[in-house]
This record gives structure tokens, C-alpha cells and sequence, in this order.
């Protein structure tokens, strides 16, 4: 299930991340998803949509860390 627009995002990255690093995530996760399409390119038994997802949180955290006061700010 790709996202065609940031407001699809799930709560937890709309609540939580900047708008850029939501763009970020939304691309990661789309790109993902046709990516890992076949299991067999997956690690264990991971789902196409997990699988997506946390390729999606390692691009954000890529450029974005979460500080001290529990909010992301870019790298």
C-alpha cells in the first residue's frame, strides 16, 4: 500500500517527525515496497509492508536524530 501524499503517513510518523523527514519517509517506504515485493528479497519472515517501514525509518534517520527534549531534528 503506497502512500501517494504525506497526510496517508501512519500517526506515528505524521505526530512525530518534520514535514521533510515525512517526505523522506513516504519516498523510502513507496520505493521499498516495490523493492521488496518478492519475499524471497526480504530478511526472515518480515512482511512486504514491515519490510517497507523500516526501510522508511532508517532513510529518516539518515538526516533526522531524535533529541534530548524527544523530537526529531535534522542531522
Amino acid at each position: 500500500m503506497p502512500y501517494d501524499r504525506i497526510t496517508e503517513l501512519p500517526d506515528s510518523v505524521k505526530d512525530n517527525v518534520p514535514r521533510h523527514a515525512q517526505e523522506i519517509y513516504k519516498e523510502a517506504f513507496n520505493s521499498a515496497w516495490d523493492e521488496y515485493k518478492d519475499a524471497d528479497e526480504r530478511r526472515g519472515d518480515a512482511s512486504r509492508e514491515e519490510t517497507a517501514h523500516k526501510v522508511a525509518w532508517a532513510a529518516v534517520k539518515q538526516k533526522y536524530e531524535k533529541g534530548d527534549d524527544d523530537k526529531w531534528h535534522a542531522k
